[in-house]
């Protein structure tokens, strides 16, 4: 199994799921064209990443805009992760990073963490 890792464009995040480290990283804007197209890769990615997961899983999220469609298939990457960590007892570390005064983006991932009942560490990030 290699490591997954996606260039970002102007529609689609960064993507660098590390398997040896269990260090996760999505960074940018997601809109895609086609999201199913775009994420359903990543979800088969983490189907065959629970086969042999690491004992400390982190998913970096640093998302300065997505929408609805994309919101969607987050919301199945999270219970993916979840899932696999407590199947394996593995801890689990979600970071939320979020634009200083982004109050929406904020509020995004206290959405996420609350319905998915995971603790996530908000991490702002200042201009300066």
């Amino acid at each position: 199994m290699d490591n997954l890792i996606i260039e970002a464009s102007k529609k689609t995040p960064y993507i660098n799921f590390d398997k040896d480290s269990g260090i996760f990283h999505i960074k940018g804007r997601s809109v895609p064209e086609n999201t199913y197209e775009f994420y359903n890769p990543l979800l088969i990615w983490m189907d065959e990443y629970a086969k042999q997961p690491n004992s400390s899983i982190t998913l970096k999220v640093e998302l300065d805009y997505f929408n609805t469609s994309s919101s969607k298939f987050l919301f199945e990457l999270f219970k993916k992760i979840k899932n696999i960590a407590v199947n394996n007892k593995s801890e689990l570390k979600i970071e939320w990073y979020y634009d200083e005064g982004d109050e929406e983006m904020e509020n995004s991932g206290q959405d996420f963490m609350d319905v998915l009942d995971i603790p996530f560490s908000f991490i702002c990030v200042s201009d300066e």
